[in-house]
């Protein structure tokens, strides 16, 4: 019988390839929250999968990119730097056809020590199979991967392959959790990213990316989950967007947020949710340390 292994696998890419997608399919579990626009992705987190020979543990990492040139994104750009650095492996996440400077930028950030799997995501988008053959070739050209694996984390496919080449690259030692844990962050931290989820996909194209979410208060009562939150803006005027005319559009997120948690822990949630400004969080390094951001 074959070593035990466990280690740590890094998520890295550009926004958008999917890497929040891949991990919850790895994992089993909508653990990362995810949406359609960039920089969905703040903190890092640990999903947790755990075979009879091996224990995974995924780390999604925040999307290295440009667009913004504050303190907010220079944190994010510091995490994910350090997290494909400090991983036992990296896995390279492109999506299927399309690789520009912003990947290429993303992948000389990775150490050139580092082991990398290139993982090409996205592939049932491919609307002929032959079609990935010579993108595969030119990424070949890019780095010396250990492996290029192309997936879908949408419908599952190849995944089962991606697992044993990502085990072949981990070292041989016992698992860091038990068997039966998903995760390395609590109840808190996911009612913060359910939440935050809302504002991705419910508010406009900019005004997210301005926004954070603060758990004032979280207990758990006989028969729910009592939680206070508060959502972070930089100015009055998307506090007033926020909140929407006669409080529709927080009425509208808070639902959402709440049939969600209330999926997640299996019983009912309270979730009261307040809208603040904080001019120019994303800008005061102090603030961003309170709210976890290195």
């Amino acid at each position: 019988m074959s070593a035990f292994r466990c280690g740590t696998v890094a998520l890295a890419g550009r926004p958008n390839t999917g890497k929040s997608s891949l991990l919850n399919r790895l994992v089993g579990h909508k653990l990362a929250i995810v949406s359609s626009k960039a920089q969905t992705t703040r903190h890092r987190l640990t999903g947790i999968f755990t075979t009879s020979d091996c224990q995974y543990l995924f780390v999604d990492l925040p999307g290295y990119q440009t667009r913004h040139a504050d303190a907010l994104n220079r944190a994010l750009n510091r995490a994910a730097s350090e997290g494909a650095r400090d991983a036992d492996v990296t896995l390279f996440v492109v999506e299927a056809l399309r690789f520009g400077p912003a990947d290429r930028a993303v992948l000389a950030r990775i150490p050139q020590a580092q082991r990398v799997i290139a993982v090409v995501n996205k592939i049932d988008l491919a609307k002929q199979p032959p079609e990935l053959l010579p993108f595969v070739a030119q990424l070949q050209k890019e780095r010396d991967f250990a492996a290029i694996v192309p997936v879908s984390a949408r419908t599952g496919r190849n995944l089962p392959e991606l697992l044993r080449v990502v085990r072949d690259c981990l070292p041989e030692a016992p698992a860091a959790y038990p068997a039966d844990q998903l995760t390395d962050r609590d109840e808190r931290f996911f009612a913060a990213e359910r939440l935050r989820e809302k504002l991705f996909r419910l508010l406009g194209q900019e005004l997210p990316y301005r926004c954070e979410v603060v758990i004032d208060s979280f207990r758990e009562e006989p028969r729910l989950r009592r939680i206070e939150a508060t959502i972070w803006v930089e100015r009055d005027s998307q506090k007033a967007i926020v909140i929407g005319a006669g409080g529709a559009n927080l009425k509208r997120i808070s639902s959402a947020a709440r049939r969600d948690l209330e999926a997640l822990f299996g019983g009912p949630v309270y979730l009261g949710v307040w809208v603040k400004v904080k001019q120019d969080w994303t800008r005061d390094a102090r603030r961003l340390r309170q709210l976890g951001y290195a």
